[in-house]
């Protein structure tokens, strides 16, 4: 099955693919706290780096960024991606709350408009109607630069809001992930305050609380951040094409790892609701493994993989 004919099973005809647009005020608002949240980690990260934190990271304070990069990364892999916006596989309803809580503290955003926002994708990639593709502004290098900065983060910027009730219905009818969604605030201070808390404790110091606060809080999410935007970017734009689908999506090896089995992303292009990206010797992959794992466990049923019936 196609990505279009999934979507056309889970979309009505009738809703606009954009949602209201709000007052100026609001948007500027908006704006301002989505500028907060994807340059606030960044700022941080560079001051890390060149030292205006006062120290350097400890090997504790790489377990906790490791460990909690690990959690949020696969909450968005996993769950927002593979899970919600794709329904690669069914969950137990723990599995489906831990999944949605984990890649809500990643920072991008509540979990509804995050999956609005990649079906919609999935719909119109890299034609109009995307709302990041980097191939929007014509040919020659500056329009390449240009369409890779709206890609990586400019679009996060350009307030075109995804209608929800056109493209998330199954996700606003449930009332554990509209909770959740509602509550991206809180998932977002728990995402610092984990950190924070458990470098107190191991460390026993203020001073080692903050430097987890530092490395396992902003340096994990902005590293996390600018991962996952290589998706919408990289993988749009260099990499190979494994597979002849209708948009630009490529397969980027040397993201794989960090973007936790993504960037095989025109294996996902091409099998957009399989639970596995990579597909090919040595493509690695931890996002499908922890699913695999899952299965086994009983939290996971109805795996769909290329070479089951539906897997396309």
């Amino acid at each position: 099955m196609s990505a279009t004919a999934l979507l056309d099973r889970e979309v009505a005809p009738d809703p606009p693919e954009r949602g209201p647009v709000g007052p100026v005020g609001g948007r500027r608002r908006e704006q301002v706290l989505t500028g907060v949240i994807a340059f606030g980690p960044l700022v941080v990260t560079l001051a890390a780096i060149v030292g205006l934190m006062g120290r350097a990271m400890t090997v504790r304070d790489l377990v906790l960024a490791v460990l909690f990069y690990v959690v949020a990364g696969h909450g968005v892999t996993v769950g927002f991606h593979r899970l919600f916006a794709h329904r690669s596989f069914r969950a137990s309803r723990t599995l489906k709350i831990v999944l949605a809580v984990s890649g809500s503290m990643a920072f991008q955003g509540p979990l509804i408009g995050w999956v609005a926002d990649h079906r919609r994708h999935h719909a119109h990639s890299d034609r109009a109607g995307d709302p990041h593709s980097p191939h929007a502004f014509g040919a020659g290098s500056a329009a390449l630069g240009r369409g890779l900065w709206h890609a990586h983060m400019g679009w996060l910027f350009a307030h075109d809001p995804t209608c929800r009730e056109r493209y998330t219905r199954d996700l606003t009818a449930d009332l554990d992930l509209v909770a959740i969604d509602r509550l991206f605030p809180v998932w977002c201070v728990l995402s610092l305050g984990l950190p924070f808390a458990a470098g107190w404790l191991v460390g026993g110091t203020l001073a080692a609380a903050v430097g987890a606060l530092i490395w396992a809080g902003a340096v994990r999410v902005c590293v996390l951040h600018h991962v996952t935007w290589s998706i919408n970017s990289v993988c749009h734009t260099f990499g190979r094409r494994d597979h002849a689908t209708k948009d630009r999506s490529t397969n980027v090896g040397a993201l794989a790892l960090l973007a936790m089995g993504e960037s095989w992303h025109n294996n996902h292009h091409a099998f957009p609701t399989s639970a596995r990206h990579g597909l090919g010797p040595g493509q690695h992959d931890s996002s499908a493994v922890v699913i695999d794992w899952c299965e086994r466990l009983g939290w996971a049923t109805d795996v769909r993989r290329p070479d089951h019936a539906g897997a396309r």
